[in-house]
């Protein structure tokens, strides 16, 4: 983006590294955040999240100059919301100035009537007002004469520059007060709030406090007190810690930004092993937030944009492991994770007293268990923290970490955890984690297949696919996981957000699950037969959606 003339109060698109462009205000910046050294840089609050960020002024465009381009390029609804809440801005900010107006003129009729009664009244002299720097002159006459005014304050201001200062403050001005810095929320976003679709939750304050019954059962509420857990470029987070009533400790955002707000990153050194679907995301999130990490996956080549974005480079696990205080991992199945931590060069060579692990693998209990016993084993610390979403809520740092194990390890990780995701949840003891990941995905995988069979029952029975989907989406089961796979498969897009041969594997291990507990899966049982009937349909690698053409074939 080019480089435009822009002040305090200016309506801009701004762009984050690889976000798209998005509406925001530019705004002053808490005091107690620094103005980044380098480039001209503004300080702006975006529009339909709680996200606001230093943008570089090469980085920024007016808003209504390329709204009309803005919109042709972006189509998503989070986007839509955005300039719904734009939109409900400029109406509100329009209906001030109308009123302000108003009573301006009003104001100024009255006065002027006022100095109308109480100048002497003689035809044989003429006089001018001139506004030029708030005096009041007389043309030329008989001489110059003061003009009377109803007080000795008036006498020294014309009219209209008293009119001025009462009237809304000039463009450019710092605002007296905080208030003047609020973006409203558009009637659009508070509509999804409260509705089947919302894809946003309220989080309860901290007069209200997050009651478990489970005493090991905690979590962090990492949006602001009343305020949509949204944000889509996290920059830093500031932490306020409070004690709830039930003894669980939440970490909230005191100055929530984007995406996640803005956190205070970690002293400690950051390793990161695996940059797929998921760890990609992640990575850039810690990065943008501050933190210090070396990234290692099995192909380098995936290693050089972050790199660019400022990580170290690590040559084996074990070398990052060795150089860094906490390592997570992310891989893709329980064999991946069992080489990357016994294999040549792996993870337990770097290990020794104090080094911290933590695996964010999707794998099954007894797996991870054996993981820790090893770790454990040379001293260091280990925690299980899977994650469920896919793609989109990773790069969006929108992803929910499940966690258990070493419970100081968990706090130790609270910034990165926040960097990630928008809300961790420590299940206490190792193996409880995977087990409540591979439920949740049992669910999320069962319910695509469910998704599928009913748009090929519609086809095949001539009904419209696309009004299926519109009467999903005004019932109960409403979401933006329904409408976006919906959508995907009419437009007959199955790039991966959550890799099929990944979802059909967390099935498998789910069943496994319940057979060791002699408890019937057969719901998973028969989504696991269609996931395994698409894999034969070479479809592995695309989106978990992709089941549906094991429908039609």
């Amino acid at each position: 983006m080019a480089a435009v003339s822009l002040r305090l109060g200016d309506l801009v698109w701004g762009k984050l590294g690889r976000y798209p462009p998005w509406p925001g205000k530019i705004v002053n910046p808490p005091k107690d955040l620094k103005k980044p050294r380098g480039k001209k840089c503004f300080f702006v609050k975006f529009f339909g999240t709680e996200d606001h960020a230093w943008i570089k002024v090469e980085q920024l465009k007016p808003y209504h100059a390329h709204k009309e381009e803005m919109i042709k390029i972006n189509k998503g609804k989070r986007f839509q919301q955005a300039v719904d809440a734009v939109e409900e801005f400029l109406r509100r900010a329009k209906g001030k100035d109308q009123t302000s107006s108003h009573n301006s003129a009003d104001d100024k009729n009255r006065r002027n009537s006022s100095e109308e009664r109480s100048r002497p009244n003689s035809g044989d002299e003429k006089r001018k007002l001139s506004l030029s720097e708030g005096k009041v002159k007389k043309s030329m006459g008989e001489g110059k004469k003061r003009v009377s005014s109803g007080s000795s304050e008036r006498g020294s201001k014309s009219p209209l520059k008293r009119a001025q200062e009462q009237s809304p403050r000039k463009r450019g001005r710092p605002p007296k007060d905080e208030k003047d810095l609020t973006i409203p929320e558009s009637s659009t976003i508070k509509g999804m709030m409260a509705g089947p679709m919302a894809a946003f939750k309220w989080q309860p304050t901290v007069s209200e406090p997050v009651k478990d019954a489970d005493p090991h059962f905690h979590h962090f509420l990492l949006s602001q007190t009343e305020k949509p857990a949204v944000c889509y470029q996290a920059i830093t987070k500031k932490l306020k810690i409070c004690e709830e009533e039930t003894g669980s400790t939440s970490i909230q955002a005191a100055d929530s930004t984007a995406v996640n707000g803005s956190i205070t990153p970690t002293d400690k050194k950051i390793g990161f092993l695996g940059l797929g679907l998921m760890g990609s995301g992640i990575v850039s999130n810690l990065l943008k937030m501050g933190h210090t990490v070396t990234v290692w996956n099995r192909t380098a080549e995936k290693c050089d944009l972050f790199i660019q974005e400022g990580a170290r480079l690590g040559r084996t696990p074990a070398e990052v492991v060795s150089t860094c205080d906490i390592t997570f991992a992310c891989v893709s199945d329980p064999k991946a994770a069992k080489d990357l931590v016994l294999g040549p060069s792996g993870v337990l060579q770097g290990i020794r007293p104090g080094k911290c692990y933590v695996d964010m693998s999707t794998v099954d209990a007894d797996t991870v268990t054996e993981l820790a016993q090893v770790i454990v084993s040379r001293g260091g610390r280990f925690l299980e923290a899977p994650v469920s979403g896919n793609q989109q809520l990773s790069n969006d740092g929108m992803l929910v970490i499940l966690a258990a194990g070493d419970r100081g390890l968990y706090e130790d990780c609270s910034s990165c955890f926040q960097a990630m995701g928008k809300t961790s949840f420590f299940l206490g003891e190792v193996g409880n984690a995977a087990k409540m990941m591979l439920i949740v995905n049992m669910v999320q995988g069962s319910f695509m297949a469910t998704i599928a069979e009913g748009l090929t029952l519609a086809q095949v029975t001539g009904q419209s696919q696309q009004t299926f989907l519109d009467i999903l989406n005004q019932g109960q089961l409403a979401s933006i996981f329904l409408d976006q796979k919906c959508q995907n498969i009419l437009q007959g897009n199955f790039k991966p957000d959550f890799y099929l041969k990944y979802i059909q594997k967390d099935l498998r291990l789910a069943i496994a699950l319940g057979d060791a507990v002699n408890h019937p899966t057969p719901m998973a049982a028969a989504a696991n037969e269609v996931y395994k009937r698409a894999k034969a349909l070479d479809q592995s690698d695309n989106d978990m959606s992709a089941v549906y053409r094991a429908y039609i074939h």
